[in-house]
């Protein structure tokens, strides 16, 4: 009996553990089954609404509850799934998205303007921005939980729902705070209907603009730096003309700046969204519009970093590097109240030993040109982001990774004894190295990402720097540490000189070499430095670009020159 009352009980226990074992892996299984189920929808979902945005006259972007808490312009309720244009600011769920699409118009980059000659509003109901005011009452609008109030897309004024019927037929849109960086679509449509497209046509057209017209260009690079560049597309989309904005990892600058043709000869301005390397890109584009005899139509150049070094950005008075700390609406009143400096550009020949039949290798320089330690970390970075690009998605990433590559070659020291393997020629006088590691060619007042290198520590008399002179600045590095020590004011660079032209004759073995953080292994060769031509660029002098102190606040205020004295404006500078 016993043994019979023993073999039910176990029975009853085993019974008991495979129903626990049961739910138990029914409680893991399901949840995971949902999600993978929801995850596998979500991506069905995004992927339904991309091939719609293409489609699409707005510009579509997903929304959500969590990402943009915002009510949907067509049925007035709360969006938990939908999408927003970031060129009108039209807001729909899922549900009425393509009824949003059909009835509500975007911006019009090209429309006539009304009989009277004046612009009218371009109303979108709702969603409008944070402490924005009525333009009647002059109260706060947007506060009540739900669809309401007016924002005109062009000059960004916005009405209360009530106040609506106090505007009068006089009120009418004069494009806000920007007009004279805006490009109207009455302009564009007037220019369309020219029979003669000549600048003196735009010129008579650009009167309707006001006096001080300058449009700007928005060239970004999605791919720069912290991935701010679409974002920043939308932002500017918002408060600009979409023609003016372009995204350079879809639309090359020379098919971008073909737009400057279509407007007044020396008036328009260019901001560049990204790192040096999107900057050159820009400026070479600029060059192909001088070859082809449009020198009169070349813009002048501005900058908002992205990137990783941003040098050229630094010795213009831009920063270091920019992550949303201020709006792009104070972005764009820099802009305005910028000046015009000529910048130095230069070409460098590379030519190598043993194949005269081969054409140099030619390259454009607005930075600076090394050989050595910075070159060989700029090459091995260079070379992982090209096998994983995502994971250099981060500015404090990529400054951790150049880091960790200079740590290691202050232990295997590559370029070692680069003095006896290359030559330097200053102007066609032989200048004899000191025992370095490496040599760096200046045109910018800044280097390795925000460091003073001619000047150094300022306990050594030397020549002052230019933008503009024509002259380039020569000097050497003992290797990475020094280039460490150099970063942090610790140490001075060895001064080689200031030269016209600058020769460099690799004798033997393979060398890293770099132009704007553009790096290759090059094997022995005759590289010539020559001046190119000059750019015009768009100095911010209001903004202090370095962290020194009482010394540097008091030269800024004794000149208007640009602090870094990297090369002040000088003489040719001019009002933007």
């Amino acid at each position: 009996m016993h043994k019979e009352g023993d073999e039910v009980q176990d029975d009853c226990g085993s019974r008991e553990e495979w129903t626990l074992l049961f739910w138990t892996s029914l409680a893991v299984i399901v949840p995971v089954i949902i999600t993978l189920w929801c995850s596998a929808q979500r991506s069905k979902r995004k992927t339904h609404m991309k091939d719609f945005f293409r489609k699409s006259k707005h510009g579509w972007h997903y929304t959500d509850l969590f990402t943009k808490p915002t009510y949907c312009c067509v049925c007035s309720q709360h969006i938990l799934h939908g999408a927003f244009c970031d060129c009108c600011g039209v807001c729909a769920d899922e549900q009425c998205l393509r009824r949003a699409d059909r009835s509500l118009t975007c911006k019009e980059i090209m429309a006539p303007c009304s009989p009277g000659g004046a612009m009218e509003h371009r109303w979108v109901r709702g969603n409008v921005p944070l402490a924005s005011y009525c333009a009647v009452c002059k109260q706060q609008c947007g506060t009540q939980p739900k669809l309401c109030d007016f924002r005109c897309v062009w000059c960004q004024t916005t009405v209360h729902d009530d106040c609506m019927d106090s505007l009068t037929a006089a009120d009418q849109c004069e494009l806000g705070e920007f007009r004279n960086l805006i490009i109207p679509p009455h302009y564009l449509y007037r220019v369309n209907k020219l029979r003669r497209r000549h600048p003196d046509e735009y010129s008579k057209l650009a009167s309707s603009c006001g006096s001080g017209w300058t449009p700007v260009l928005v060239l970004a690079n999605t791919r720069s730096g912290n991935n701010m560049g679409e974002a920043l597309l939308g932002e500017f989309r918002t408060i600009l003309n979409p023609v003016q904005v372009f995204d350079v990892s879809e639309l090359t600058p020379s098919k971008a700046l073909q737009l400057c043709s279509l407007l007044p000869p020396g008036s328009v301005q260019v901001l560049v969204c990204g790192g040096d390397g999107t900057v050159g890109w820009v400026l070479d584009a600029i060059d192909t519009m001088k070859l082809k005899g449009q020198d009169q139509f070349m813009p002048r150049v501005t900058i908002l970093p992205l990137g990783t070094g941003n040098d050229l950005s630094n010795t213009l008075g831009w920063g270091a590097g920019y992550a949303g700390e201020i709006p792009v609406e104070q972005v764009l009143r820099n802009i305005l109240d910028a000046e015009v400096v000529k910048m130095d550009r230069w070409k460098v020949q590379v030519a190598s030993k043993g194949l005269y039949f081969r054409k140099p290798k030619v390259l454009s320089m607005n930075n600076y040109f090394s050989v050595g330690p910075d070159a060989l970390m700029a090459l091995n970075f260079h070379t992982h982001r090209e096998k994983t690009p995502s994971f250099f998605s981060s500015r404090i990433i990529n400054k951790t990774v150049y880091f960790l590559y200079g740590t290691k070659d202050c232990l295997v020291q590559e370029c070692k004894d680069l003095d006896k393997r290359i030559e330097l020629e200053l102007d066609g006088e032989r200048v004899a190295l000191p025992s370095l590691e490496g040599i760096i060619v200046c045109n910018i007042g800044y280097w390795g990402g925000g460091c003073r290198l001619w000047e150094g520590m300022g306990d050594e008399p030397c020549p002052p720097t230019r933008l503009d002179d024509g002259l380039l600045e020569v000097v050497g590095v003992f290797g990475s540490f020094h280039c460490a020590q150099i970063q942090v004011k610790m140490a001075n660079p060895v001064r080689l000189g200031q030269a016209h032209t600058v020769r460099l004759v690799l004798k033997s073995s393979k060398m890293p070499m770099q132009v704007d953080g553009e790096p290759w292994a090059q094997g022995p060769c005759t590289i010539t430095i020559t001046h190119k031509t000059q750019a015009l660029m768009l100095y911010h002098s209001a903004e202090q670009t370095d962290d020194d102190d009482e010394e540097s606040s008091a030269s800024e205020t004794e000149s208007p020159t640009p602090h870094d004295s990297p090369r002040p404006p000088g003489p040719a500078s001019a009002r933007a």
